[in-house]
């Protein structure tokens, strides 16, 4: 079923065509250079009797010495920055490419639907990628691509009715024995004062303790942002994988900027603290795998995304696949039980200083 937001496209030169428009600061000296050697290549194919082919090559390896070193030394806050870039395949452009059949459902049968979180049933292309084609619930946030799709699906911040339409699914799923795929990519839960009224950290807290037992393999794909209670209400999962560029923490670097320094300013230096990028993360075992992105970024290369991101699902259906119902929970809940355990050294008994009285 196609969608109405606009999907990214990739036509040759797609950098160069949307660099204008979506620049990021640190990109520039990039977008200058690849400009100059697009027009130089222009001037060689004109009728002008001159062979540039030297200097193209020359400066051709210039452009991929600075593309390198820009993308291969990233900060977190520019990674954050690549992240929420607006060309940046969502959630639906992935059902797109990666299954078939989509079948979206919507409304949570308790108070109404939430656009900001979609999802359905379609059938996992998987052949494609070694595995085998299965029918899976797939679900994920939708931030919308112009002012109107936005502004209907709030920048992809889910009300309560939305974390209780996917439990919904969820629960399906689990009912007809079908893996669950979850995708990752919102600011965070809606904070309007409605979606307080209506039980926004209720609706959150029962997801996870929901899905904490669910009997089917349960798949987690961070694609973009992953902000707060917003992501983790339909993120609690048996393999946690997440894209080269995307981010995931308890509040966003601004958030946390405000927070202890009463300014929006040192959003670089909260970013570097809550480190939060995918290389942080699988090392402190909150994700199980880097889902490596195009040079530059999802939006450079959408379909190569794509296609990294479904070998990685599938993979990870595969081997969940051999897990029984009992093995799957138990295997679920101690990899979560990990999170945070640190290891404290045994403290050491004090000795109580002897005090000499001096006789009289």
């Amino acid at each position: 079923m196609p969608h109405t937001d606009n999907p990214p496209v990739c036509p040759s030169g797609f950098f160069m065509a949307t660099s204008s428009q979506y620049l990021l600061d640190f990109e520039k000296p990039l977008v200058d250079l690849e400009q100059k050697l697009n027009e130089m290549r222009a001037f060689d194919k004109s009728k002008l009797d001159i062979d540039l082919s030297e200097d193209i090559a020359e400066l051709e390896k210039k452009v991929e010495l600075l593309r390198s070193s820009i993308y291969q030394n990233l900060t977190r806050w520019q990674r954050v920055q690549i992240a929420r870039h607006p060309l940046r395949p969502y959630t639906l452009d992935y059902i797109d490419a990666l299954t078939e059949g989509f079948m979206e459902f919507r409304g949570d049968r308790l108070f109404a639907d939430d656009p900001a979180l979609v999802g359905g049933f379609a059938t996992f292309l998987g052949d494609r990628y070694g595995y085998r084609d299965r029918t899976v619930c797939i679900l994920g946030h939708q931030k919308g691509r112009d002012t109107k799709s936005r502004k209907y699906r709030r920048f992809g911040m889910p009300n309560p009715e939305g974390y209780r339409k996917a439990l919904r699914l969820m629960k399906m799923a689990a009912k007809f024995g079908k893996p669950i795929v979850t995708l990752l990519d919102t600011t965070g839960a809606y904070p309007g004062m409605e979606a307080e009224e209506r039980g926004q950290a209720e609706a959150i807290a029962r997801n996870l303790l929901e899905m904490s037992q669910l009997p089917v393999p349960i798949v987690v794909v961070v694609i973009g942002e992953g902000a707060s209670g917003g992501a983790i209400g339909i993120g609690l999962g048996d393999q946690i994988l997440m894209l080269e560029n995307a981010w995931y923490s308890v509040i966003s670097p601004e958030s946390c900027s405000q927070i202890l320094w009463r300014s929006w300013d040192y959003k670089e230096d909260a970013a570097r603290a809550l480190k939060l990028t995918a290389t942080d993360l699988i090392k402190f075992g909150v994700i199980d795998q880097i889902v490596p992105e195009p040079v530059g970024g999802a939006h450079r290369d959408p379909q190569a995304t794509f296609r990294t991101t479904g070998k990685a699902i599938a993979t990870a259906l595969q081997a969940l696949e051999t897990l029984s119902p009992k093995e799957l929970l138990t295997t679920r809940l101690d990899k979560f039980d990990r999170m945070g355990v640190v290891d404290e050294p045994t403290p050491q008994p004090v000795e109580e200083p002897v005090v000499e009285v001096e006789k009289a």
